[in-house]
């Protein structure tokens, strides 16, 4: 939506980082949060302010690029779209990070829209080395192919291009528009209509057509369509060409905004005359409105997280440490968060885990929902990370770090408290036991606390804000997870409609839609060389031993090994095997078992096309439940911020990794998890979608890796002995953190700025 979409742009976290009010940090000798990051992990920190202008001014000096500024002047010219950190390859990595071989070059990523030439095309560069560049190279996709010009995302110019053509076209339009709606398009200054528009922008590759919704511009504007679509034609580098080449209104196909507007003159149009919006409590906003049948309090705090003896973890630059973790991490401009070197007490578990895709593909009567497949890294979902609120987004005591990217920019652009890092206690204890002795008391209790580190971000991709967290457990798990929140994508009502939603208003319909996220999951466990195999539960019916003449009917073990990538494969609408192990064949543990560690799914995932259907091409990752490969350099990513306006013909093709069906014995190993749910809007999800029931991920459970529970480190459990049974009038309590947590949070103003601008 024109209006509201400001240059998105960024790269770098960690330099500014902000601890939020609350007790002071912990008087231990360790770094704190501002320290700059240790040699190893600072390989995969992202570019810093200074290494993007660096990158910007080097290409920009580039005579044969003939690079112009990305604001302004005619879309038909060379411009610098992204850039961002090209990490090390895997081996100089690995050789640097256990070998103590060289520092892997740092280069930057970025890509270039070439729109000024007979030819235009998109171009990716490598471009190094940094902090002062003086080269640069094509960067080349598996298989070679050119990045088609017509694939490229959405620019802040083409947008506002965009907007002026529509205004023009709906300048025919105005009478009906004012008269139905109270609003419009053409020469508005107050009661204006914005859109949305939708993709992919088009049946086939090369096509750049659009469809946009309009929408009443009020708070909460995705859920005021006002019953008007229309189809722009915008592929041509000249706006001057570009053209509505259809609109639906109200149920019923126009070829042109005169035709449209004849049909209201002669009084031939079935007319949506939609109600004056309130100006207060509308139903799309966050006010307060009705009251809770039992009258408990809501207009005080509710409870809070606190640290009330200091962090309990360590953070320098892009380095995370927690209990027996250790981590470094980025969050790219054009997917989101992304984990290297995750390690528990200094073992490898993972070389990186990281975001690759989310999608949303609709359903719905209307063309616009007809045609809505939205695949988010084609929208820069990792670089609309806006500003974190303090006790709301993430806990007041949190450590908050800033951002910077580059993207549709003509420099960096910071982003306020994008990321933010807090301890959370989880409410449950991570594992307790009370020993009766069935006589009314007890031999000894247990327990301890529950609690986990959160790494945090958030993407809004339009309508919808996702979530996203990385949360480390004391006892080796790691569990990736995100929430779905924020808008429904919404079209406007009709009878029919309801066969593909819900009614949710006067003139809204929540369409059905189902989301995936794709994780890539690039697992080391105990050494590069890994295996796959699951294990899941059979019966067997044998003569019971100790008793002649009886049976037994009882659950066994059965193991199935998992040699070539397609045996690893999962795809949806088969049952997934309980157990899916990644293990060590070289390695043991005390007690002989394989070293291994579990995937465990939480989802509700489920196809969102017939395999091979048109769009679905694009995302063939979504097949798979799982997915097992070799890691192969020329393998990165899944998908590309190509994908959303060329899903026919993909330059990242997920189902091309396993085509060779290779063997998977004793190899690098990457693991590519598929999470997701279906989603039918209701009532309930205006004016917003919430988080309970709406978060899917999976975790990384340690399975025979370690010779016992790793949090028996920890220094916080209690155990509970009586000294005088059967009175039990003298208690022996154990523990090795003070008795008690003092005060909890410190009291501090509310403060937020929302603003992200380039530096």
């Amino acid at each position: 939506m024109w209006l509201l979409r400001l240059a998105w742009a960024l790269a770098v976290l960690g330099v500014a980082a902000s601890p939020g009010p609350g007790p002071s940090p912990s008087p231990s000798p360790s770094p704190g949060p501002t320290a700059p990051p240790p040699d190893k992990a600072s390989i995969f920190a992202d570019l810093s302010p200074a290494e993007l202008r660096a990158v910007r001014t080097f290409l920009m000096s580039r005579p044969e690029l003939g690079l112009s500024p990305s604001r302004g002047g005619p879309l038909a010219k060379n411009t610098l779209f992204l850039v961002e950190l090209l990490p090390p390859k895997k081996r100089l990595a690995l050789r640097y990070l256990d070998q103590g071989g060289p520092r892997p070059r740092r280069q930057a990523r970025a890509v270039v829209f070439f729109g000024g030439q007979a030819e235009p095309n998109i171009t990716e560069f490598v471009v190094g080395p940094l902090p002062r560049p003086s080269s640069y190279r094509p960067l080349r996709f598996k298989g070679g192919r050119a990045i088609p010009f017509a694939a490229r995302p959405m620019s802040q110019l083409e947008y506002e291009l965009l907007h002026r053509t529509l205004a023009e076209a709906m300048e025919p339009l105005y009478r009906l528009l004012r008269d139905s709606t109270g609003f419009w398009y053409h020469n508005c200054s107050q009661r204006c209509l914005t859109f949305t528009d939708i993709a992919p922008r088009g049946l086939a590759p090369g096509e750049r057509r659009s469809w946009l919704v309009l929408q009443r511009f009020v708070e909460g504007f995705f859920l005021h369509p006002v019953g008007l679509e229309v189809l722009v034609d915008h592929r041509d580098p000249n706006p001057q060409r570009w053209a509505v080449q259809q609109l639906w209104y109200n149920g019923h196909y126009f070829s042109s905004p005169q035709e449209l507007a004849e049909r209201y003159e002669q009084g031939t149009l079935a007319v949506a005359r939609l109600a004056e919006p309130p100006s207060q409590q509308l139903f799309s906003s966050y006010e307060p409105r009705g009251r809770f049948a039992t009258g408990t309090p809501t207009e005080v705090h509710g409870a809070k997280v606190c640290e009330p003896q200091g962090r309990r973890y360590r953070l320098r630059g892009n380095q995370l440490e927690y209990g027996g973790w250790s981590l470094a991490f980025r969050l790219r401009s054009s997917a989101g968060l992304q984990l290297f070197d995750l390690r528990f007490n200094g073992e490898r578990v993972a070389y990186e885990v990281s975001v690759q895709e989310a999608i949303a593909f609709y359903g719905g009567h209307t063309p616009a929902a007809m045609q809505t497949k939205y695949m988010d890294a084609g929208w820069g979902m990792g670089s609309v990370t806006y500003e974190l609120a303090r006790g709301i987004d993430c806990p007041e005591a949190a450590t908050y770090l800033d951002a910077h990217h580059l993207y549709d920019a003509d420099g960096p652009v910071r982003f306020s408290s994008a990321i933010c890092v807090f301890e959370l206690p989880t409410g449950v204890p991570l594992r307790r036991h009370f020993d009766s002795d069935f006589q009314g008391g007890f031999h000894f209790y247990a327990g301890l606390e529950g609690q986990a580190l959160v790494l945090r971000t958030t993407s809004t991709v339009y309508n919808y804000d996702y979530i996203w967290d990385f949360l480390l457990y004391p006892n080796g798990v790691m569990e990736a997870k995100v929430h779905a929140t924020g808008f429904i994508h919404a079209t406007f009502y009709t009878p029919q409609g309801q066969r593909y939603g819900s009614r949710v208003h006067s003139h809204l319909l929540g369409n059905l839609h189902t989301h995936l996220v794709h994780y890539k999951v690039d697992l080391d466990i105990a050494g590069t060389g890994n295996s796959f195999e699951t294990v899941d539960v059979r019966f067997e019916n044998i003569s019971n031993p100790w008793s002649p003449g009886a049976r037994v009917v009882q659950p066994w073990l059965h193991r199935q090994p998992r040699r070539s990538e397609r045996q690893a494969a999962f795809p949806f609408g088969k049952a997934l095997p309980r157990y899916l192990l990644f293990y060590n064949p070289h390695r043991r543990n005390r007690w002989g078992h394989p070293r291994s560690y579990r995937i465990q799914h939480s989802s509700h995932a489920g196809r969102v096309l017939p395999r091979g259907w048109q769009e679905e091409k694009g995302v063939s990752w979504g097949r798979y439940h799982l997915a097992v490969t070799r890691h192969h350099e020329n393998e990165p990513t899944s998908s590309s911020i190509y994908t959303q306006n060329d899903p026919w013909e993909p330059l990242v093709s997920f189902e091309g990794f396993l085509h060779n069906n290779e063997t998977i014995e004793d190899q690098d190993l990457v693991a590519w998890v598929t999470v997701g749910f279906l989603h039918i809007p209701h009532a309930e999800d205006i004016p917003n979608t919430a988080t309970p029931g709406n978060a899917v991920g999976f975790f990384l459970r340690p399975f025979n890796f370690f010779d016992e529970d790793p949090s028996v480190a920890s220094r916080s459990p209690v155990i509970i002995r009586p000294l005088d049974p059967p009175t039990f009038s003298r208690l022996e309590i154990q523990r090795w953190t003070p008795a008690s947590p003092g005060p909890c949070v410190a009291p501090g103003p509310f403060a937020y700025n929302g603003t992200y601008r380039q530096e």
